[in-house]
């Protein structure tokens, strides 16, 4: 993550924030209008998607397992990640004035620093659930119980409240002089500390140690767990085998890859090439495509959801 190293002091004639006020997307009439459609057909896209996928593994017996447990899980996080960007966004693409009271826009932070973070973990968990799928087939339902998988999720949560209380109560001990405008569209970190009045060193070094420590642990259990799985494939004997090990995999690293390299180009970029500008764009794609794709990946790529989602069709036709 890029810092900003300039040291700023504090003002006398300060007058502490109440409200911010976002500097948006754009301010062309024209494409404000054609955003605003794109991405609410996004966000409902990103609701049904996340909400039938939800819905779908909980009315079919055959993805009672603990893989689709874990992928429910994923889809509800989906829309509650996504629900705290992109309604206010909405409200705001149209309205000239942008504006968001200080405790909305440390809610908001709060809630999105939560869900972002436990993504993480939960990707981490959904990558050991498949190692163990392939490297222990025979032991798969007893080591993956019914209570290991929630606390898979407890723990993914927990981390995410955890994050977000610290980075929050940081925040808190910053002071920001009114008008103060976020040049953004959401309440994110980096844009704050250009807001802020007082020196922000230790927020940011705060943000870029906490960053780099969950990053670490989950990429950790992540590269752990597909180590593993190519060492218990490159030992299969069957071709057929090898194809299925494999084709389980596909979706969810997938879903790795365009959650990190979005995610990257939001907070890993270098400070040279890493304006407040181009964040936005990259921020867009973070908080928004990315929700919408989890449900899309899984049942393009997966048999077992589209087997489970054609029979619950004919039994609803039939009945």
């Amino acid at each position: 993550m890029s810092l900003h190293s300039t040291v700023k002091m504090p003002d006398d004639n300060c007058t502490q924030v109440t409200q911010f006020t976002f500097s948006g997307l754009t301010e062309h009439p024209q494409l404000k209008h054609i955003l605003f459609a794109l991405f609410l057909g996004t966000y409902v896209l990103t609701l049904a998607g996340n909400l039938s996928l939800t819905i779908l593994i909980r009315v079919s017996p055959q993805l009672h397992t603990p893989m689709y447990f874990l992928l429910g899980s994923l889809s509800f996080l989906d829309i509650c990640y996504s629900s705290t960007i992109s309604p206010k966004m909405l409200l705001d693409l149209p309205t000239k004035t942008k504006a968001i009271s200080f405790a909305g826009c440390l809610t908001q932070f709060y809630f999105y620093t939560v869900f972002a973070t436990a993504e993480i973990y939960l990707l981490a968990a959904m990558a050991y659930d498949r190692y163990v799928a392939i490297s222990k087939p025979l032991l798969y339902e007893v080591v993956m119980s019914p209570n290991v998988c929630m606390s898979l999720v407890a723990v993914s949560y927990i981390a995410g409240f955890l994050n977000a209380i610290v980075h929050t109560s940081a925040l808190l001990r910053l002071s920001f002089c009114s008008p103060s405008v976020i040049n953004n569209f959401y309440c994110d970190a980096p844009p704050l500390f250009v807001a802020a009045s007082t020196d922000t060193r230790f927020n940011e070094a705060l943000v870029f140690l906490l960053v780099g420590v969950n990053i670490f642990a989950s990429n950790l259990l992540i590269f752990t767990s597909y180590a593993c799985i190519v060492v218990a494939v490159s030992r299969m004997g069957s071709a057929t085998g090898r194809r299925k090990a494999c084709s389980t995999c596909a979706s969810h690293l997938a879903a790795i890859i365009i959650f990190y390299v979005s995610g990257a180009f939001n907070y890993m970029q270098p400070s040279s090439s890493n304006s407040l500008e181009s964040k936005k764009i990259s921020s867009i794609f973070y908080t928004i495509i990315v929700p919408m794709l989890n449900p899309v990946i899984y049942s393009l790529r997966n048999k077992e959801v589209k087997h489970a989602l054609s029979s619950f069709i004919r039994r609803k036709t039939c009945f």
